[in-house]
């Protein structure tokens, strides 16, 4: 990651600066097991609590890798499991007024359960299975708020219904 200051001019003409956050693409899994989803649990440093999500990740190491690769990677590494199926839903920008940092969103099905190989940092993540209805029910309850997880969500729900 890097934090940096570009000096801009506007279209008025003044000048000013302009903070950005740049950090490598990311993939979001959703592991989709009929009416099922499996999520993540994990404790995020700047908010101070352990929050559920989709599986999603970066290839600091790999930046040019390719996002399906990297999508496969994420899902083995956080859950363990391995998908027969692997269809893109969309891309989603994290935070387009501050970060460069873009995600690619792909739906996983014909899911096999195996061992996670997680990353270090990964050590105190939990997987579970949860029902749709309880997936929605935790985003009412504000017990879900990733954004790039619920706007996955709302990729898979436009899928689901045929968007073109």
């Amino acid at each position: 990651m890097t934090v940096r200051e570009d000096p801009i001019r506007r279209a008025d003409g003044t000048t000013g600066i302009y903070g950005v956050v740049d950090k490598p693409n990311y993939a979001l899994v959703i592991p989709l097991d009929r009416e099922r989803l499996r999520l993540v649990e994990q404790y995020r440093y700047p908010l101070g609590m352990r929050r559920w999500e989709f599986p999603q990740g970066t290839a600091p190491d790999r930046a040019s890798a390719d996002p399906l690769e990297l999508a496969r990677r994420e899902l083995r590494e956080e859950t363990g499991l391995r998908a027969g199926s692997m269809v893109e839903l969309g891309l989603l920008d994290v935070a387009p007024g501050m970060s460069s940092q873009r995600g690619w969103v792909y739906l996983a099905t014909d899911l096999t359960e195996g061992f996670h190989e997680r990353e270090h940092e990964e050590q105190d993540m939990r997987s579970a299975w949860f029902p749709r209805a309880e997936f929605e029910a935790m985003i009412s309850r504000g017990e879900i708020t990733d954004a790039q997880s619920i706007a996955a969500y709302t990729l898979l729900l436009l899928h689901e219904r045929g968007r073109p």
